[in-house]
């Protein structure tokens, strides 16, 4: 399984999860798993991006980065 290196992979990996989930190659619970770790990560994400700003720091968040 590739590492998911940025929003848009996560994005990407989400839309295969839900075209899986559309044609039954995926049961609701996985689905379900997929979407709640997704969420968590979005989260986490967030909470970076609201403390540079709090710290008023201009930090790079490489999650969000998608151009190298």
């Amino acid at each position: 399984m590739k590492a998911i290196k940025n929003v848009v992979e996560l994005r990407d990996d989400l839309l295969t999860v839900y075209t899986g989930l559309r044609s039954g190659k995926i049961g609701t619970n996985e689905a379900k798993q997929s979407a709640n770790i997704a969420g968590k990560v979005m989260s986490t994400a967030k909470a970076q991006m609201e403390y540079n700003k709090m710290v008023q720091s201009k930090e790079r968040i490489p999650f969000m980065e998608t151009k190298g």
